[in-house]
């Protein structure tokens, strides 16, 4: 499966299974496959990718942004954009690395892939790479443990797991 920025994915019960965090927003019971992902290309590892929930509950996380803004005067951790014509929250405080093997399939509504706006996805790669710089000097910013699962991810790409 080619894996292009700018959509989003649904990921296989299999990595929940191998990555086990109890922060990671799995799969649904009876097959629903949601929730799901937007995708970013990692900047280092083009064979790894930062996989960052996509939250139908904007209103709520309007919320969150605001007391996180007064707090620390921004957010970069939840970004509301448009997603298939309507509000949604990505929730780069849930984000995490995944390899292609992983990926299910791509969203789509009526057969049709969905797609974000180029602003969009700036803004996302933005925020997404200002919080991981910010874990890498070690403020915690995200719930799930970003690290542990990057290295399950590379480990397993070293040792050829890589295809689907």
């Amino acid at each position: 499966m080619e894996i292009r920025q700018g959509y989003s994915y649904h990921i296989k019960d299999e990595f929940f299974c191998l990555v086990d965090d109890k922060y990671l927003m799995s799969n649904k019971e009876q097959g629903n496959y949601r929730p799901h992902y937007y995708a970013i290309q990692d900047k280092k590892n083009p064979k790894l990718y930062w996989m960052i929930p996509i939250s139908s509950q904007a209103e709520k996380y309007k919320e969150i942004i605001e007391k996180k803004k007064k707090r620390y005067g921004r957010c970069n951790t939840i970004v509301i954009g448009l997603f298939a014509g309507k509000e949604n929250a990505f929730l780069i405080q849930n984000a995490f690395p995944v390899i292609e093997k992983y990926f299910d399939h791509i969203h789509t509504i009526q057969e049709q892939p969905v797609t974000v706006h180029k602003k969009l996805d700036k803004l996302l790669v933005e925020n997404l790479y200002k919080v991981l710089a910010m874990c890498n000097c070690g403020i915690k910013l995200t719930f799930t443990d970003i690290k542990a699962i990057r290295t399950i991810m590379e480990e397993e790409l070293a040792r050829g797991g890589d295809s689907t």
